[in-house]
């Protein structure tokens, strides 16, 4: 069974989707769609911008969720999926691949997570923290233990990788703590706030709106969804994650596993970067990975 993956923030890169523009007429009319819904042409960043201006959040995401779905649509009937997942913000990409949500329209709601994201990152100075070599339950317990201040587990990656999310002194103390019981590695990354923790519940509130008023359809095959791990096909249950997603873990090794029991033997990832293929593969090195 095939499973494809679409990637979240920090896969984009300088020239991303070019190729894709200049050789493919179905490609060309959904970025000039893209550009025509967003305002401003995106793609002129996407193709010749700077890896500063490629971080910026309002560009990032939408550019992410742009070449990932635009290169899943011109992949023509060779695209059948079985089942779908996507880390983070490539969520709202593999919604599209199963037709629960229409291209327009996550395109519109990924923008306004964007700017909903950088408004509680402007908010509240926060940061996040990948942890390597140390048990998850460690990591949950510590952060736990942690209470005067904000954070929390938030990317379970891989086994040994889980990142950390929350304010910058909690992270901090969480990080020294962490390296006290035996981490091999914290590191504190260069990330505009605290992804996927409770500090982003202004932005979550923003998007529920925008959610809910947003038609969802009967999907063509299960999506595996960031907050459960597990395989959704309601729609109503799938907007319920959807919303819950940004102040919740993104509980990818899970996710990898639960693919894995459902019978996934090809993970494919669709896309910028190869970062999903190395995670599956420090899951499984037996399953064949590519990417789309």
């Amino acid at each position: 069974m095939k499973a494809y993956l679409f990637p979240g923030q920090g896969s984009q890169f300088s020239g991303m989707g070019k190729d894709l523009y200049e050789s493919n007429t179905i490609a060309k009319e959904l970025f000039e769609k893209a550009n025509d819904i967003l305002g401003f042409r995106i793609t002129d960043i996407m193709f010749v911008g700077t890896d500063s201006d490629l971080k910026q959040t309002n560009v990032t995401q939408p550019a992410i969720f742009l070449h990932s779905t635009i290169l899943a649509k011109t992949l023509g009937s060779s695209f059948a999926p079985d089942m779908v997942a996507g880390h983070s913000l490539g969520e709202f990409s593999a919604l599209v691949s199963n037709k629960t949500l229409s291209f327009e329209d996550a395109l519109v709601l990924v923008n306004k997570r964007a700017l909903a994201m950088q408004k509680a990152c402007e908010a509240v100075p926060s940061t996040m923290a990948a942890i390597l070599g140390i048990d998850d339950k460690i990591v949950e317990e510590i952060c736990a233990s942690i209470t005067d201040e904000v954070v929390v587990a938030a990317n379970y990656n891989c086994p040994g990788q889980l990142v950390i999310s929350g304010s910058i002194a909690g992270v901090t103390i969480a990080c020294e703590k962490l390296k006290a019981a035996g981490a091999k590695r914290a590191l504190l990354l260069s990330v505009g706030g605290a992804f996927h923790s409770p500090l982003m519940e202004p932005a979550r509130v923003e998007l529920e709106a925008a959610i809910n008023a947003t038609n969802f359809n009967e999907p063509v095959c299960p999506i595996f969804q960031n907050v459960t791990a597990m395989a959704v096909s309601n729609p109503t249950e799938i907007k319920s994650n959807l919303i819950e997603q940004l102040t919740t873990p993104v509980r990818w090794t899970q996710t990898m596993q639960n693919m894995l029991t459902a019978g996934a033997r090809t993970f494919i990832e669709v896309g910028p970067g190869k970062v999903l293929q190395g995670l599956v593969k420090k899951v499984d090195t037996s399953v064949e990975t590519m990417s789309a």
